[in-house]
Formats: C-alpha cells, structure tokens, sequence
C-alpha cells in the first residue's frame, strides 16, 4: 500500500503547519522525468512512514494553485518544508540518494 498522499489546497496548508516533516512532488503525468521519479517518491514514503509526510502534487490537475502559490515553473520540483517552512527544493530528477540525504539532514 502507498504511503504517498495526494492532498488539494487546504489538506496541504493542515499538512504544511504539522509537526512531521512534509515533502512535496510536483508532478504532471506528461512529463516523462516525473514518471521516472514516482517510484523513487514511493519508496521513500514507505521507508520514511511516520517520521516524514510524502505528498504529490499534480500540476496540472487540483495541484495547479498549489503550483502557482510555490512558484514551480519546472517538473519534477520536489520541496522540502520542515516547521510550516520551505527548507529547500530540488528541480529535476535527482537519485534517491539524494533525497534521502536531504531527509536526513532535516531530521
């Protein structure tokens, strides 16, 4: 079973101002680097369950105002935000090595 959530707008801000570190993917299913990277976002969110929030975050879908209120101008783009704060953000595909360095970081 998938860990990753899909949330729209206002089930994003009530996931933003929890205690759990929240990271975003900014996807569309056109874009070919993103469906490359979705289960790398899976397998994250399953070996991070509990300590780490995973969303994703369709662009061109209810994700849109999400993608506009951020800025995201690039796909995939995957955000980090650690007490209601953005922490850092990724653009383009990046191994899971490097997520999970980031992960571990804000921990």
């Amino acid at each position: 079973m998938s860990n990753v959530l899909h949330p729209v707008v206002t089930e994003f801000e009530r996931l933003l101002n929890s205690d759990e570190i929240l990271m975003a993917d900014f996807y569309a299913d056109r874009c070919g680097p993103c469906r490359m990277l979705a289960p790398i976002i899976e397998e994250i969110a399953d070996e991070y369950d509990g300590k780490v929030t995973v969303v994703k975050i369709d662009v061109d879908g209810d994700g849109r105002e999400l993608a506009y209120k951020f800025g995201i101008s690039s796909i995939p783009t995957v955000m980090f935000f650690k007490d209601g704060s953005e922490y850092t953000r990724e653009i383009g595909y990046m191994p899971k090595e490097h997520y999970t360095a980031i992960l571990e970081d804000m921990q």
